[in-house]
């Protein structure tokens, strides 16, 4: 995920201490080491090392025809004029990749693709969707595709994060302007519309489906419409959560709209691995808990501020009365912020068991994002220190 400005929390939503906070820094130091390896004696017997590489070049062939005879890797291609589909789901990797590419008579072989993937270091470019590769096409000109994404208007990408109006603006761009941003943002802008249809939107009342419109890639048809990909996208949400234990947050007096809401912060506020998410989520819980308290009962998301005025908020926002204040209103705010992915929904619904209240983050110097969580104010601001 792109590096996000420091966040910090604290018992007093003053400019002071947010302040204090952003001074805050951790200098990360990386020790270069090197190794010595020993030269190695060369053998003057040079008719047995030419001996040698004979037999070895003998065993290395028939090795490779063993291997090649077991592993069934000989695939007869495609043909010229003939086409195949290719549908790259999210998170595959070059080696499933490699197998789909096989199975669709477009590589020889999976090591061939890996190989050349390797060699380009494109591993961390390639992107899900569907693509259409013609037989005959060579291996670059895969890869290259690859890299680029399905073409505009066969699929949209919503990534996790993402708000109702970028993801509008995201429909419009793929669907080349047929489907305004516009019209599917009035598609969306009203739950109940659609909670006959999905009962997890039963407590989302006439707010928008902002939270519920779920993170992925999906293939646009040609006669797709704002209704048609608002149902695609709550369809996703319904699938991709149907395994989900809700009892957590429920125990914690949470409707799923609410888990959602909780979720979406979680979105925003966190990056990095799952039991950095859960933690995030129990700083937030044990919050929550406290909504009595005037000092450590309230949410304090500057992400929450942020959905609301549409940039980094300053010190005069988070210090209003504005609904999606949680510095200065208690609880969660009147609706999700974003469209959270699942891990951010699995850490709320099994958040880490922490004592934690506080916690901010920063990138080190090598642009990875480190994060320090407190159990009280003092800890927090000793963490400064």
């Amino acid at each position: 995920m792109p590096s996000r400005r420091r966040f910090t929390y604290s018992q007093r939503p003053n400019h002071a201490a947010r302040s204090a906070h952003a001074r805050g820094e951790r200098l990360f130091k990386t020790y270069d080491t090197s190794y010595i390896r020993p030269k190695r004696s060369k053998a003057p017997a040079i008719v047995a090392a030419v001996l040698a590489v004979v037999m070895l070049a003998g065993i290395a062939w028939g090795l490779v025809t063993l291997f090649n005879g077991c592993s069934g890797s000989q695939v007869e291609l495609l043909a010229e004029g003939q086409e195949a589909t290719v549908a790259v789901a999210d998170g595959s990797g070059a080696s499933a990749i490699a197998n789909q590419l096989v199975e669709a008579r477009l590589v020889s072989s999976a090591s061939e693709f890996t190989n050349r993937v390797n060699e380009l270091n494109a591993s961390s470019q390639l992107k899900p969707g569907t693509y259409t590769f013609e037989g005959g096409s060579s291996l670059d000109s895969i890869i290259a595709a690859l890299q680029a994404g399905p073409a505009m208007g066969n699929a949209l990408t919503v990534p996790e994060g993402f708000r109702l109006s970028e993801i509008a603006d995201a429909v419009a761009a793929a669907t080349g302007g047929r489907v305004s941003a516009e019209e599917f943002a009035a598609a969306a802008s009203d739950a109940s519309v659609y909670a006959a249809d999905y009962a997890f939107l039963a407590d989302a009342g006439t707010n928008s489906l902002e939270g519920f419109l779920f993170p992925k890639t999906y293939e646009v048809a040609d006669d797709a419409t704002a209704d048609s990909l608002v149902r695609m996208m709550l369809s996703q949400f319904a699938a991709e959560t149907a395994g989900l234990d809700w009892s957590y947050p429920q125990s914690k007096g949470l409707s799923v709209y609410d888990a959602v809401k909780l979720a979406s912060i979680v979105e925003k506020e966190s990056s990095g691995d799952d039991g950095i998410r859960a933690q995030v989520a129990s700083v937030f819980y044990n919050r929550l808990g406290n909504m009595g308290d005037p000092n450590y009962g309230f949410l304090q998301s500057d992400a929450t501020t942020a959905y609301e005025v549409g940039r980094d908020p300053t010190a005069e926002d988070v210090a209003t009365d504005a609904p999606y204040n949680t510095y200065t209103n208690q609880g969660l705010p009147p609706t999700p912020i974003c469209s959270p992915g699942l891990a951010c929904l699995q850490a709320v619904c099994a958040p880490a068991e922490t004592n934690y209240y506080f916690f901010y983050f920063a990138p080190d110097e090598a642009g990875v994002m480190q994060y320090f969580f407190s159990e009280t104010y003092e800890e927090h601001m000793e963490t400064f220190s």
